[in-house]
């Protein structure tokens, strides 16, 4: 955080350790701090499927804020998440890609729906504080860079990417510095009524929910095959393409296993699967990114092509990458519906069994986080079954 007199800041608090060590530390630096609960919970849509989480959430939240007399609103957003958010979730689902709900969370409700109510109550901020595990540099840059936090495993710029300029120069991350053993440390001296709360799993509006039963509720069973994509062979059912992932190797319920997923067929109702013994051979190192987002000005030099790292999944590793600005012709086997528009080509430096359609790919210069999109990959599940690997990229054929 830049060096500078107290602030007035907004925090949001979540009920967890780390936004509510967030609050403290920024409380005790003399600013003055103002926490707001994002209530995003569906209570009526989803109120079949478990119980409400959020009531406990409040009441930690609550319970941190009484604690040193810091005041705290409750910001009804349901609205704005379904829409900007769950809906986009299950549109993605159904069309077979792999979205990402905190990315659409983040870029549209916590620091999209809520900066538009601030400015709506007319309630003037210095800055917006979070617990997110990242960075922002101010200091000797034209505009605030966003950073990697320093612990790599808990680093969350992965989920901020498709945050803005405007977005990230309002934005403090107190914890970016500290690893998360110093965050629970912190918890326990502070004495926090919630220092011995877990941290959250999985994904923040479902609670307590299994994903593959709001999955089941949203959009229903629509049984198919799973078929080797080598062979053709016929070797399961499924209960609807929506409930697996590229790289999945769990749950399929098919014998001689291991079995991965590999390529997905909405139209056909067709789960594409390899042995472990052929899945080497559908290892790819390039993929596309569409209409790639930057949260400031892109680098320099993309036209012949330059050196980043990119990540590909929330992880601590960021991996090597040549990254080159393209156009996507219109017999360009990635997209023909993408024709004559500005893409980047990633080719990684080793190559990746789990790329997915749809999944994001988020871009960094060292520790800037420069931006990123979803990518395609160019499988396609049409031209399946391979039948023949031999000495040839199974992507290559399917091209």
């Amino acid at each position: 955080m830049e060096q500078q007199g107290p602030m007035r800041i907004a925090v949001l608090v979540s009920g967890g350790v780390d936004s509510s060590v967030t609050l403290r530390l920024l409380a005790a630096e003399g600013h003055e701090v103002h926490a707001f609960y994002l209530k995003v919970w569906l209570a009526d849509e989803m109120a079949h499927l478990g119980t409400c989480p959020w009531e406990d959430d409040l009441r930690y939240a609550r319970a941190v804020c009484e604690q040193i007399g810091v005041p705290l609103t409750v910001v009804p957003l349901q609205q704005a998440y379904h829409e900007k958010v769950v809906a986009t979730v299950l549109e993605e689902l159904a069309a077979g890609r792999t979205p990402s709900p905190d990315i659409g969370c983040n870029r549209h409700v916590k620091f999209g729906a809520f900066f538009s109510e601030l400015d709506r109550l007319g309630q003037t901020f210095d800055r917006v504080a979070t617990g997110h595990y990242a960075r922002v540099e101010r200091d000797g840059t034209p505009q605030p860079r966003l950073l990697r936090g320093v612990d790599p495993v808990k680093d969350q710029t992965y989920f901020l990417y498709r945050l803005d300029a405007a977005q990230v120069a309002r934005l403090v991350f107190p914890l970016g510095h500290l690893h998360k053993a110093e965050v629970r440390a912190l918890a326990e001296s502070l004495e926090l009524p919630n220092r011995a709360r877990p941290d959250s799993q999985g994904i923040c509006f479902l609670g307590g929910i299994r994903y593959d039963d709001f999955v089941r509720a949203s959009l229903g069973e629509r049984p198919g095959s799973v078929r080797d994509a080598v062979s053709g062979r016929r070797l399961g059912r499924h209960r609807g393409v929506w409930f697996h992932t590229i790289g999945q190797r769990r749950g399929l319920g098919l014998g001689g296993g291991p079995w991965y997923v590999v390529a997905k067929d909405v139209e056909q109702d067709l789960v594409w699967v390899v042995h472990g013994d052929a899945l080497q051979s559908w290892q790819a190192r390039t993929f596309r990114i569409p209409s790639p987002r930057w949260i400031t000005e892109p680098p320099a030099g993309l036209a012949n092509g330059v050196s980043l790292t990119v990540k590909v999944r929330h992880s601590p590793v960021a991996v090597p990458c040549r990254v080159c600005l393209v156009s996507q012709a219109d017999d360009d086997h990635y997209s023909t519906a993408m024709a004559g528009e500005d893409a980047l080509e990633i080719e990684l430096a080793e190559a990746d069994t789990g790329l997915a359609d749809g999944q994001p790919a988020v871009l960094y210069d060292g520790d800037v986080c420069l931006g990123g999109g979803v990518m395609t990959t160019g499988i396609d599940p049409r031209a399946l079954p391979v039948k023949d690997l031999a000495g040839r990229d199974s992507h290559q054929l399917m091209r």
